[in-house]
């Protein structure tokens, strides 16, 4: 029975092999001539504002994951509005109580000022 998985244990070897043979090939046969401009944090072509070890706010994570959270509720969304014809009055209902609980969330995260960039 293991035989039917060592092409997978082949090509995933393969591929660890190349991932590292390519970062050493870079390595030993890449230019080495550092200089402080090479060396310097790249923010867009201006200089640098701040250091790159500076901490962010929690608000700015709790934006980050309710975005991705709002976000991905457009995915059950759309496979519903393709079949809305055939899902009837129970599909409606159904995705009437998933939008209402989702703006209830809306509405919970705004009234604490997580959507706020003071």
């Amino acid at each position: 029975m293991l035989e039917t998985y060592i092409p997978i244990f082949v090509v995933i070897a393969g591929g660890i092999v190349f991932g590292i043979v390519m970062v050493k090939l870079n390595e030993w046969l890449g230019p080495r001539r550092p200089t402080d401009e090479k060396l310097s944090t790249y923010e867009s072509g201006m200089e640098p504002v701040r250091t790159a070890r500076e901490r962010f706010s929690v608000k700015f994570y709790m934006v980050a994951v309710l975005f991705i959270l709002f976000d991905i509720e457009v995915v059950f969304l759309y496979p519903w509005a393709v079949a809305f014809k055939e899902l009837g009055v129970a599909g409606y209902i159904t995705m009437t109580v998933f939008i209402v609980i989702l703006l209830i969330g809306l509405f919970y995260v705004w009234r604490k000022g997580a959507l706020e960039w003071d």
